[in-house]
């Protein structure tokens, strides 16, 4: 199970890595592997402010939908390209190709989680 320790993790199984006031968001490796094989990432909410903690977009794999919660508040201000026409980048790199939105940070993160307690959660 890949848990990179440069980033901070979410209870819901979102990464986000901050840079000043700008983050790129995803979701997490164990996230990937419990859903499956992604088919379809939908993500409607670009030029959208998103409030910590409510939903930005969702992910479709072969058994199920689940929704994609905003780590922290911020305005979307891209969301990745190659998702659209490969959603399983989410499954082959969900650190790297398979990010999923890119934010301007409006608030203070709050209760985000680091590598090691982001394991603990997960018991890995």
């Amino acid at each position: 199970m890949n848990i990179p320790d440069g980033l901070q993790y979410t209870k819901d199984h979102e990464w986000i890595k901050i840079d000043g006031n700008t983050a790129v968001i995803g979701i997490t490796d164990f996230a990937q592997s419990e859903l499956g094989d992604i088919v379809y990432v939908d993500i409607n909410s670009v030029g959208q402010d998103v409030a910590e903690h409510e939903v930005f977009g969702t992910v479709e794999a072969v058994k199920t939908v689940s929704d994609l919660f905003m780590p922290v508040t911020g305005k979307v201000v891209e969301v990745n390209p190659l998702l659209e026409a490969n959603p399983e980048k989410v499954n082959e790199d969900p650190y790297g190709d398979g990010w999923m939105i890119k934010i301007e940070i409006t608030d203070s993160p709050s209760g985000l989680l680091s590598a090691a307690e982001y394991r603990t959660l997960i018991g890995k």
